[in-house]
């Protein structure tokens, strides 16, 4: 089984949310309802027997994360294919020096210092990395219950569906991995 979940409320989502104006926040942290949307998500995943979380290397994801891995008692992975179709300001990332300052216990891997992108993302390129996820997941065919905090961009993408923040979606792990189709 994998859980997908959008991270919970931003800084720039609050805002965004009530003026339709990108209002220039790069890699916004959580608002203090976000933060209660992560422990509500927590909640919520209690009863599914996550083994892990993966997480796409933005605070708005890591922070979601933290709750839910600090409540639930589970591990984070970082894993850059869940990151968000860069966009907007809130897709420019933090760079990975300054990641592994905030989340000294996650490990970043081979993490580029500048991960992010800096144009737009085409369809072919997230489709591409929604394609290598897959895989990454097929690869390991009898994984724990897994629970993959990410973005609306991403999650619309690979799902098929729109998420609002802290929102979950429960599928089947082999639904997902059966010809690319999406887990609607």
């Amino acid at each position: 089984m994998i859980v997908f979940l959008r991270h919970a409320e931003s800084a720039w989502n609050a805002i965004f949310s009530r003026c339709r104006v990108d209002p220039g926040l790069p890699d916004p942290p959580l608002t203090e309802e976000g933060r209660r949307q992560a422990g509500e998500a927590a909640r919520r995943l209690a009863g599914h027997g996550i083994g892990r979380l993966l997480a796409s290397p933005y605070r708005r994801t890591l922070e979601t994360a933290a709750i839910i891995a600090e409540r639930l008692d589970l591990p984070i992975l970082v894993e850059p294919l869940v990151r968000e179709r860069f966009a907007f300001s809130c897709d420019i990332g933090t760079p990975a020096s300054e990641l592994r300052r905030l989340w000294p216990r996650l490990d970043f891997g081979d993490l580029p210092e500048i991960w992010w992108g800096g144009l737009i993302e085409s369809d072919g390129s997230l489709a591409a990395r929604c394609d290598a996820f897959r895989r990454k997941l097929a690869a390991e065919p009898g994984g724990p219950p897994t629970a993959v905090v990410s973005h609306w961009g991403f999650l619309l993408a690979f799902t098929g569906r729109r998420f609002d923040n802290g929102s979950l979606l429960v599928v089947e792990r082999q639904r997902i991995l059966e010809d690319g189709d999406r887990a609607e």
